[in-house]
Formats: structure tokens, C-alpha cells, sequence
């Protein structure tokens, strides 16, 4: 009879033979076995292949390009005098508007190589259209941002993604009036966000005031009267909610 087990093999004698055998016998009993030890394989730590090295995106750069040196452009815009060159394909693959504007089934734009845009200044369109193609801001220096001349810039921008359907871009201007709040500008942005239900830019307008503690300073402020003039109603929030902080 054999038993087995793993690696590890034993044989016994029967009952009978070894009854026979080793009862009449003075004789010793020797046992042999084969042993046999398998071990797990064993692998040497190994160090890893060096990668290469993958370099940054430059999509965006050819875009720009594409931009500025016109090459393949199927349609020019003309902005209060300026003329703009651009590809209609880019624009609509960005813009839900120009899409519908140049490939949808109800219009007559197909084919036509020159729009006019009157409701927008050249500067804006320029900024929006380096955004369609890059998914940039053309001015992204933090030092900027509270600058006159820059607020208005990146209003009238939201304004323009808001129209032409560029979400992205309009949540980019958002963000910076956001970051961009001071006392001499806040009353501005509120009465701005208000009139284009910006509910984030509106918030964190209302927040900036009451929790500055200079409402004096901001009623100072050039943008204040033309707030209490025509968005009233976003005035009398900001001092309720002051006065709910105040009292606690």
C-alpha cells in the first residue's frame, strides 16, 4: 500500500507480510522514504525600464497658429470695421451657435465666406475667438486682474461666451471676476452678475461685502449708485444679510 501526499511518498508493507516476516525474524526494520521539497521559484527584485520622457500637449499651439496665420480659413468676419479670418469647422466644433450657424439644416450660411457681427467690439472678438481655439485666455497674468480696463474686458467676454454658447469660457470669466473682488469694483460685479443671473459671481459678491466690514467703503464707491439705482432689490439682500451677521 502507498501513500501519497504533496511531495512526500510512503509505502507500508501489509498487515499479513509483515506479520509473517518480522515476528519470526530478529531482525531490525528499516524505512525508506524519497523526500522530495518544491519551493516557490524565486524572482530577483528588478528595477524598471526608465519611460520616455512624454512631452506636454501642443495642441493648443497649433490651434493658435492655425489662428494667427489664417492658413485654410473659410470665413472672415467683420467686427465694427476689423476683419477677422477663421475656419468655420473650429468654430462649430466650440460653439453650438456657429454650428448651427453654418451647418444647421435652417439657414443659408452654408456656403457664405463673410459675417458681420455689429453687437461686439473687435478686442472681444479677438479674445473669444483665441479661446475657441486654444481653450486660453488671452491675458492670463494674475496682475491683471484688478485692473479697470481688464473687469470690463473679461465682462464683456462673459457676456459673449454667453451668447455664442461657450460654457467653458463663460465659467472661466466668472471664476476671475470672482477671484477679482475688491471694494472698488465689488458693486459693479453685483449689479453685473444680477443682470445676467451669474447666481455664483452674485454670491460671492454678497459674501465679499458683508464679511469685509467695509460697506462704507463700498457705498463709497462709483459702482454703488449705479447698483442702488438699478438693481434695488440686490441691495436690500446685501443688508439683510449683514444685518443677520451683525446680530450674530
Amino acid at each position: 500500500m502507498a501513500f501519497a501526499h504533496a511531495a512526500v511518498q510512503i509505502r507500508f508493507f501489509c498487515r499479513a507480510r509483515r506479520s509473517s516476516h518480522f515476528q519470526e525474524e530478529d531482525a531490525d526494520l528499516t524505512i525508506q522514504c524519497e523526500v522530495s521539497v518544491i519551493q516557490e521559484p524565486h524572482v530577483s527584485e528588478t528595477k524598471p525600464v526608465s519611460a520616455i520622457q512624454e512631452p506636454p500637449s501642443d495642441l493648443s499651439e497649433h490651434l493658435r497658429r492655425l489662428l494667427v496665420e489664417r492658413e485654410g480659413s473659410d470665413v472672415t468676419f467683420k467686427v465694427q470695421g476689423e476683419a477677422f479670418q477663421a475656419h468655420k469647422i473650429v468654430l462649430a466644433m466650440r460653439s453650438p451657435v456657429f454650428k448651427a450657424k453654418f451647418y444647421g439644416s435652417d439657414n443659408n450660411e452654408k456656403s457664405v465666406g463673410c459675417a458681420a457681427i455689429d453687437d461686439m467690439q473687435p478686442a472681444v472678438f479677438r479674445n473669444l475667438l483665441h479661446f475657441i481655439y486654444t481653450d486660453l485666455l488671452l491675458y492670463e497674468q494674475a496682475d491683471d486682474l484688478a485692473t479697470d480696463s481688464r473687469q470690463e474686458m473679461i465682462r464683456h467676454l462673459l457676456v459673449a461666451a454667453d451668447q455664442y454658447g461657450v460654457k467653458r469660457l463663460k465659467s472661466v470669466c466668472e471664476d476671475v471676476l470672482c477671484r477679482s473682488l475688491s471694494v472698488g469694483n465689488v458693486a459693479t460685479t453685483l449689479s453685473f452678475a444680477d443682470e445676467h443671473a451669474l447666481c455664483i459671481l452674485k454670491q460671492a459678491c454678497i459674501e465679499f461685502i458683508t464679511a469685509s466690514n467695509k460697506i462704507d467703503d463700498v457705498v463709497a464707491s462709483k459702482g454703488y449708485e449705479h447698483l442702488k439705482r438699478t438693481r434695488p432689490s440686490v441691495l436690500v439682500e446685501v443688508l439683510e444679510k449683514s444685518s443677520k451677521l451683525h446680530k450674530v
